[in-house]
């Protein structure tokens, strides 16, 4: 994707200089060549730090919020799966669509160092896409690996290459090459379940959780600007690694929180450390939600109300809803 990333430099150059945005958000190396993190970026100067690749995951729809609320114009370059997120900010008014300008970017996957590092690879020196084929060099020797074998698992259930929200695009538009991933498939298998089993599932899974807040702070759903998590006179305040019912009420508050509203774009399980499979949490919720109101795919736009804020007369009476949700 190197010839993007020259795309993506020349176009923020471009916004910066002509003064159309104050700020551009894209991304910039980390500490290793597969970590780059989201960056604001505000004078030309910045921009030679500016990357684009297969190691670009993070959505970053939700740092709109910080530079909506100062007033300030920004550029965000935006993968097809980063613009649900887009709208759905806009949507619940936490960004001013008149201050931003969004860049369509093309996404043909991005790969899961974890994925490699668990086919027992060490000493990463650089990582190089060739087409399909990745080459690991390490401190050891090379190692080759297919693309499609070490996707980021919410690549490997991409929704498309079509932008929900974009004021321009760069490049030609790419697919994602592997064998999609079904979405409901782990719904489906959570829902053969007993509730015993459920129970215990959901026990042990949301028992790893340490309360870092990764999962509520990249989510663009989760935009309230204080969380009762943060209220110290809360029952539910503060972190802590604690197998008790108030401690894994977290996740299921989260979810309920950000029901209808969840644009599924997969940032909450890729960023939990734990890999709590929050992906699965939400997918239940989105999956019962179309079933009892319509098929219904929040961020695809910034004007339709969600299923749970625009009631009608012909809603599911809660006695169906109660009796067919798991």
């Amino acid at each position: 994707m190197q010839k993007i990333a020259e795309l993506i430099k020349k176009e923020a150059e471009s916004l910066l200089k002509e003064k159309k945005v104050t700020a551009v958000l894209a991304w910039q190396p980390g500490e290793f060549y597969y970590d780059n993190s989201p960056a604001y970026f505000t004078s030309l100067e910045q921009l030679d730090k500016l990357v684009y690749n297969e190691f670009c995951p993070a959505n970053l729809s939700k740092y709109l919020m910080t530079g909506s609320k100062k007033k300030e114009t920004m550029a965000i370059f935006a993968k097809p799966c980063d613009t649900y997120g887009i709208n759905q900010l806009i949507k619940d008014h936490r960004v001013k669509r008149e201050l931003i300008t969004v860049i369509g970017i093309p996404c043909s996957g991005m790969i899961d160092i974890k994925k490699i590092k668990a086919q027992g690879v060490k000493g990463i020196i650089s990582v190089a896409v060739e087409g399909e084929k990745v080459i690991v060099k390490t401190a050891y020797g090379e190692k080759t690996f297919n693309k499609t074998d070490i996707l980021l698992a919410k690549c490997m259930s991409c929704k498309g290459s079509d932008y929900m929200i974009a004021d321009k695009e760069l490049g030609e538009k790419m697919e994602v090459k592997c064998q999609k991933l079904d979405p409901l498939a782990g719904v489906t298998k959570l829902e053969a379940m007993t509730s015993k089993e459920r129970f215990a599932f959901w026990q042990e899974e949301l028992s790893k959780c340490i309360r870092c807040n990764a999962c509520r702070d990249i989510c663009p759903a989760c935009s309230c600007e204080q969380c009762i998590f943060d209220n110290q006179e809360a029952a539910v305040a503060g972190k802590a690694s604690a197998n008790t019912a108030e401690e894994q009420m977290f996740h299921i508050i989260r979810a309920y929180h950000v029901a209808g509203r969840c644009v599924g774009c997969g940032e909450c399980a890729r960023v939990c450390p734990q890999g709590i499979q929050l992906g699965l949490l939400n997918t239940k919720f989105s999956k019962d939600i179309s079933m009892f109101y319509g098929k219904y795919q929040p961020g695809a736009d910034t004007d339709s109300k969600a299923p749970l804020v625009d009631y009608k007369f012909d809603d599911v009476e809660p006695t169906i809803s109660a009796k067919g949700g798991r």
